[in-house]
């Protein structure tokens, strides 16, 4: 492995370890909040529902986050990070270092992303 991608191995292994503990963070303030609740309370329970939504949008960001790392890692194992899964080209190292779990290069992307809207 040469010093690019033992940098980005170990980049998105620190991230790796980020979201997980900020998932086991939210699951125990989550707890928290369903084991405190006290129903009679109307404004405090919109406001932990709220609180509940807000947790759930963060631990789905993190989990589809979660799993883009654990493929960049995989790929790094298996020799094939920083290609892209569209055009088999290599990602620029720009790229990488802005996104270390982008699986396809800025063309591939926005054409993807232009044919999806």
């Amino acid at each position: 492995m040469d010093d690019f991608i033992l940098e980005m191995k170990t980049l998105l292994e620190k991230m790796k370890e980020e979201i997980l503990g900020k998932l086991k963070a939210s699951t125990a303030e989550f707890h928290q909040i369903i084991e405190g609740r006290d129903p009679k309370d109307e404004i405090d329970v919109a406001s932990e529902e709220i609180d509940r939504t807000m947790l759930a949008m963060l631990d789905t960001q993190d989990a589809n986050r979660l799993k883009l790392i654990e493929s960049a890692l995989a790929k790094i194992e298996q020799g094939k990070y920083g290609i892209c899964v569209k055009c088999g080209k290599q990602i620029p190292r720009e790229r990488l270092y802005a996104i270390p779990y982008a699986f396809m290069c800025i063309d591939c992307k926005s054409s993807d992303e232009r044919r999806n809207r």
